[in-house]
């Protein structure tokens, strides 16, 4: 038999946290648990993807007897892989070995999942989930026709017994050799993403028949491509023509111009071939490869050791992160052309001078909103984080003089994000941690800043915590514990009522922010990623009342907290920005969550995401902005400006240029304008800049800081510059 007690402290993951959290808050009392025996039968589970299985958990009190009244809440460490109802059936949802927990709650205690010690015994069950049988094995995409010189991608499906599709790779061979090949098929990653430690994750769903191979068109005549794992086969055919190239011009352009001088690093510059036979006639599909030289300036210390200078995709997109000379070719079949390409330095950096400081040291603080009031002049409103339940306010008109002018105290620990309507008078505040479990979010008439009045409270089926909210024509979408997002009518702001709600029915899904533009619901999902609704401006038919999703896109390190949609003016494209958030490098408390309780300053990980989405059905990951020593919380891009303010946590405030086609890593390419660090001797940590928040407001550049409250900078032009500034 399996038994156990819960340690006196314990730790997981912030979607176990969740999990757990909602199982304990839904437990009867506890009992002391200090002589009782917990114990589950089967020890250990053996199922198929698909399939179900049961626990039974029985308590025995110190004499021995069975004690029937106990309660046992059973959760699951992994619960987008198998889960586990509160009555212990089990379903197998991924292969892998995971882990589900019985746990039986002391008497007499409330248990909270941020306590030390949750009193009570606790039992692990491992459970072993094998795939289902695979039943169809079948080439997907493939052309039947293709030029000699081609590479063209391989990919598989293989579904399951229930039409489910599996990451397979199996053997691949192309007869005869002299027509075709396929090189560098097999596990790409053996089942695991090892970007880094930290990052260690299973490999994706998305990822199903996802090309591990590139079939290469070696000389005419039709290649036999078959494919086997285990007794299952699939074949298919190509037709191998010859390459009629007899030359081949170039072409670069960077925007809509065509390319006729220098570039800075981080412009895009596009080059496209074009291919004519002997006649001079174009060669349609004709297979281009395209290959670069890099001559790096020898005169500058940062090329040293900088690894790739620049980037080539295989569309011909050439971004380079170092200045120095660079030569792209093409080639098709014997046809061949090349062009050079001078890349200066970016040289976008600017001066950040400090404005003004409005201190709050007593408790952290969370998320700011600045607005204009109704009066003309200009207001912020501040959360607090695990205090007790503030939301302060203040005027900033004079940002070189911030007043804290009023604050409003509701039933919470946390109120951890705070927005205001498009008219300055109304404002949500979210709750979490409120002393009767039923927390929401609260409406304020702010028409008054320094006199806010309560309207009304909302907290019907939002009881495990509101942690986000967008307010936007009305309506407020609250992220709801973390498990789905509930559109609130708020029209009438004494009486909001629910129109809808928008969920993954799956088990173990998770969001943590959501960000409205234009009808369009942008949720940042956590490990799902990115996802797109329409909630009124998508053209899909959806509305407030009526989310309809639009796409998604699975995102490798699994932190997936904040978004932003950008379309970029100077471009002419539409990215949705993501960002990740971890602090799994904390300096004495390791962990993925923020070290407060013992004001140790913490540190985190992880990036911004770009990501091309002018097609919804099919988005693509293109560029990223990584500060290497910290990780970002939330952003801000300014449309007109094409800037980017960045909230890194222990990395300060980062100020980006994102103007153009983005591509590549933007901070190796020197893109980043300005930082700014919020030290504060006196801070709730001191001397630990631990940026929260960003926001630009007329001129002037607003952040949070989780240890020292409300800040004000601004950039300092170029031609401002005394002789002597930075």
């Amino acid at each position: 038999m399996t038994s156990g007690r819960i340690p006196s402290a314990f730790s997981f993951d912030l979607a176990a946290r969740a999990v757990l959290g909602s199982a304990l808050l839904a437990g009867a009392a506890m009992a002391s648990g200090q002589e009782r025996q917990l114990t589950v039968t089967p020890e250990s589970l053996n199922l198929r993807v698909g399939q179900t299985g049961s626990l039974v958990a029985t308590v025995t009190a110190a004499d021995g007897e069975v004690d029937t009244g106990a309660r046992v809440l059973f959760f699951s460490l992994d619960p987008a892989d198998v889960s586990v109802s509160h009555t212990g059936v089990v379903t197998a949802h991924r292969a892998g070995s995971h882990t589900l927990v019985a746990l039986s709650p002391a008497a007499g205690t409330t248990p909270g999942f941020t306590r030390a010690d949750d009193p009570g015994i606790r039992v692990e069950i491992p459970v072993e989930i094998l795939p289902s049988e695979l039943a169809t094995l079948r080439f997907v995409d493939l052309p039947g026709r293709v030029l000699a010189g081609a590479s063209i991608p391989v990919r598989l499906l293989a579904e399951d017994e229930g039409s489910e599709p599996r990451d397979v790779r199996p053997e691949i061979t192309v007869e005869p050799a002299g027509v075709g090949a396929v090189t560098a098929f097999g596990p790409l990653f053996e089942g695991t993403y090892h970007a880094h430690p930290f990052y260690d994750r299973p490999r994706p769903p998305t990822y199903h028949w996802e090309a591990a191979g590139v079939f290469r068109a070696v000389g005419p005549g039709t290649a036999t491509l078959t494919a086997r794992l285990g007794e299952l086969t699939a074949e298919a055919r190509i037709e191998v023509a010859p390459n009629p190239a007899h030359s081949l011009s170039l072409d670069a352009t960077i925007g809509e111009s065509p390319l006729t001088g220098g570039v800075r690093t981080g412009d895009v510059v596009r080059f496209s071939a074009s291919v004519m036979d002997e006649g001079g006639g174009a060669v349609e599909g004709a297979p281009v490869r395209f290959s670069l030289e890099s001559h790096p300036d020898p005169s500058r210390f940062d090329t040293v050791g900088a690894g790739a200078p620049a980037q080539l995709l295989a569309d011909g997109r050439f971004v380079a992160e170092q200045p120095g000379l660079y030569v792209v070719s093409a080639s098709s079949g014997s046809a061949h052309g090349e062009q050079a390409v001078q890349v200066v330095p970016r040289d976008v950096g600017m001066a950040m001078e400090f404005v003004g400081h409005a201190p709050v040291r007593d408790r952290a603080t969370s998320d700011l909103w600045i607005w204009e009031g109704t009066d003309g002049r200009d207001y912020a409103a501040l959360g607090t984080w695990n205090a007790d339940g503030h939301a302060l306010f203040f005027d900033v008109t004079d940002p070189a003089n911030m007043q804290r002018i009023s604050e409003v105290q509701v039933d919470a620990r946390t109120v951890n994000d705070v927005k205001v309507s498009e008219d300055g008078r109304i404002a949500v505040i979210t709750r979490e941690g409120a002393s009767n479990r039923r927390n929401g979010f609260v409406i304020l008439d702010v028409s008054d800043p320094r006199n806010p009045e309560i309207l009304s409270r909302f907290d019907d089926e939002l009881t495990g915590g509101v942690h986000n909210v967008f307010f936007h024509e009305g309506h407020i979408y609250a992220i709801n514990n973390g498990r789905r997002w509930d559109v609130v009518n708020a029209e009438d702001p004494r009486n909001p009522f629910r129109v809808s709600r928008f969920e993954d029915p799956r088990p173990g899904r998770s969001v943590h922010d959501v960000w409205i533009h234009d009808g369009i619901a942008f949720q940042a999902g956590n490990t799902d990623g990115m996802v797109v609704v329409d909630v009124g401006g998508g053209g899909m038919g959806g509305s407030p009342q009526n989310p309809v999703e639009m796409g998604r896109l699975y995102q490798l390190t699994g932190w997936n907290h904040a978004i932003w949609p950008f379309r970029s003016q100077s471009a002419d494209r539409f990215y949705v920005v993501t960002g990740d958030e971890s602090h799994p490098i904390n300096p004495r408390i390791p962990g993925p969550i923020i070290s407060w309780q013992e004001r140790m300053p913490s540190r985190a990980m992880g990036f911004i995401h770009f990501n091309e989405f002018d097609d919804p059905e099919n988005p693509v990951e293109i560029a990223r902005y990584r500060v290497p020593e910290a990780g970002p919380h939330n952003l801000w891009i300014d449309y007109e400006k094409d800037l980017m303010y960045v909230a890194y946590f222990n990395g300060g405030l980062r100020v980006v240029d994102v103007s153009g086609e983005l591509v590549g890593d933007l901070y190796r390419q020197g893109r980043e304008i300005a930082k700014f660090y919020s030290d504060d001797p006196d801070g709730f940590i001191p001397n630990a800049p631990f940026v929260w928040g960003p926001q630009p407001h007329k001129g002037t550049i607003f952040f949070s800081d989780f240890n020292s409250g409300l800040w004000a900078v601004r950039l300092v032009p170029r031609e401002d510059r005394s002789p002597a500034a930075p």
